[in-house]
């Protein structure tokens, strides 16, 4: 029962993502409204390599990020960030569809190295937190970029203020 739960908001968030994905013109990919801040590209290839974290995720109960081989691909262009997300979507729905529902409750920690970064806590509430609502936060912040910059953003959850306004 979980786990149709983690499809279902899987399936629509990804979506969700895509919509947002594909409305990145390449112009932006360099924007970064700090210094210290990601790019429009950072964010974006972080956003999709999200999706590439399911796997040892759920399979593993530490996840060391130590060994960990981060894969942004090329961001010079927004169609090569998509389709890394694609690829990334992917093998993540096919994660959670054979996934074991027995282990969701499994003591799940982060390291590096050997040393802790996240406390131990239910693997469920990694899926959720870790994975999902951390992808959540990073659209918003990607949302926030592409608007400053004049770019139009899609509505995710009804119509959005640009929709409502006839723009």
């Amino acid at each position: 029962m979980m786990k149709q739960a983690l499809i279902g908001e899987f399936l629509h968030e990804a979506e969700n993502t895509r919509k947002l994905l594909s409305m990145i013109p390449d112009s932006a990919l360099e924007y970064r409204p700090q210094p210290h801040l990601w790019s429009v590209g950072q964010l974006a290839s972080h956003i999709a390599e999200v999706y590439n974290w399911y796997g040892p995720t759920f399979a593993q109960d530490e996840f060391d990020m130590g060994s960990y081989k981060y894969d942004k691909g090329d961001i010079s262009k927004a169609a090569n960030i998509l389709g890394k997300f694609e690829e990334n979507v992917a093998s993540a729905k096919t994660v959670i569809e054979n996934s074991d529902e027995s282990q969701y409750m499994n003591t799940w920690t982060m390291s590096a190295g050997g040393n802790p970064i996240m406390p131990p806590m239910p693997k469920i509430q990694v899926i959720r937190g870790f994975l999902y609502n951390h992808l959540y936060h990073h659209r918003g912040e990607l949302i926030s970029h592409l608007r400053v910059t004049g770019n139009k953003v899609p509505s995710m959850y009804g119509p959005n203020y640009e929709e409502s306004q006839g723009f």
